[in-house]
């Protein structure tokens, strides 16, 4: 287990875990803000069992978010309560939505993907709502369907794909084969690691398609999901220095690692992948956060824990500064250049201003350990190094008003 170091511990650590007597609450009204978490059940069909995602995925990130809110709450008179709307795997989000309108909720966390999103963002229940997209990393919600009720804690796909393109040009790997599945995400993830590696300068010397056939990801043995097939699969490509994965669902990718004809190193959807949070993250005081998350849930903290976790924190910090629950007055603050968030990588956290995305690093994980995180060195921006990784306002299609 994981030693938390005392002076790393954050002043919006809970009572009980500093062994602290709790801090009486100031006298005088109490702004009371309900804060709404929409979440569908994930579909995810993993090819090993230990990918297989919590229950309460997202959920845990964001009662610790509630309960981080309220240690710093009690001494500015403020409370901050969780109104969680699970959807049914498949269904409607809208009577969520409107069961949070009708309750008085005006800021609310998502666990959608992007055209569910889309939808309750577009709803007339949502026009006073703020929404923190706390899991989709689907390109067009920041670009050609951004919405201004909506921000993005979770990051594009463009800055994963980026963060990996960094990686590799630093390490000297410029030459790379294209392994993309035969999904329609699989191709819009490919599309982004192309525009990487035209970004960066890499070379993609061959690209090969893994068609999907079918069956369970973890008890076929037969010729559908099996690491024998990658050695034939991958044979007779012309030289190259990496083997990149682009397998949003989760097919394939996992086989290729010692599996591949040619001795070379996998990265992207299996092998070295970019990731928002790791159980395996200890720097920066994240040692703390994930002791602290494991002591109260019982396991590791996701990704979308932890981009859960963040959505409610900036609210609450946001609150914090303002005394108000007001949605506009929040966005007002959050997209300008007086506020950031931590959240254990290194660097203060903020929004861009055109497409309300979250700027953050991106860890890079073999599974075990965090290898490295982008930005890499040497990658520099007039504004932020951070910018480096996604959609730079000169390259944005998105139009806020």
């Amino acid at each position: 287990m994981r030693c938390a170091q005392n002076w790393l511990v954050p002043l919006a650590m809970s009572a009980a875990v500093m062994n602290l007597a709790p801090v009486a609450r100031a006298a005088g009204p109490v702004l009371h803000i309900k804060i709404g978490l929409i979440r569908m059940p994930h579909t995810k069909d993993t090819i090993s069992i230990m990918d297989v995602p919590p229950a309460d995925d997202t959920l845990a990130g964001a009662r610790m978010a509630i309960d981080d809110d309220n240690t710093t709450g009690t001494f500015l008179n403020q409370s901050f309560e969780l109104v969680d709307e699970p959807v049914a795997r498949h269904g409607d989000p809208l009577p969520a939505l409107q069961d949070l309108a009708a309750k008085g909720v005006h800021l609310v966390i998502t666990d959608l993907h992007a055209a569910d999103l889309l939808k309750v963002a577009s709803a007339s229940a949502a026009s006073d709502m703020l929404f923190f997209n706390a899991t989709s990393e689907a390109d067009n919600l920041r670009e050609q369907d951004c919405r201004a009720n909506i921000i993005h804690v979770a990051p594009e796909r463009q800055m994963l794909t980026d963060a990996v393109a960094q990686y590799l040009i630093v390490k000297q790997w410029p030459h790379w084969f294209l392994v993309k599945g035969s999904h329609k995400k699989d191709a819009l993830l490919a599309a982004d690691y192309l525009a990487s590696a035209k970004k960066f300068g890499a070379n993609i010397v061959g690209t090969r398609t893994f068609v999907d056939k079918g069956g369970g990801r973890r008890s076929d043995s037969g010729l559908v999901q099996t690491s024998q097939l990658m050695g034939l699969f991958t044979q007779q490509m012309p030289a190259y220095d990496v083997l990149v994965a682009a397998d949003e669902s989760h097919v394939f990718a996992s086989y290729l690692p010692y599996t591949t004809w040619d001795p070379r190193p996998v990265a992207g959807s299996g092998g070295l992948e970019p990731k928002t949070w790791d159980f395996s993250h200890e720097a920066w005081g994240a040692a703390q956060m994930q002791n602290r998350f494991a002591a109260k849930f019982h396991r590791s903290m996701t990704e979308h824990d932890n981009e859960a976790w963040v959505a409610g924190r900036m609210i609450g910090q946001a609150v914090s500064k303002l005394n108000t629950a007001d949605p506009a007055k929040l966005r007002a603050l959050m997209i300008s250049p007086k506020f950031d968030i931590a959240d254990y990588k290194g660097v203060p956290l903020s929004l861009r201003s055109w497409d309300q995305q979250l700027r953050q690093p991106i860890l890079l994980s073999d599974g075990r350990m965090v290898v490295s995180a982008s930005p890499q060195k040497g990658f520099l921006n007039p504004v932020s190094t951070l910018d480096t990784l996604g959609f730079d306002k000169p390259e944005t299609r998105c139009k806020l008003p």
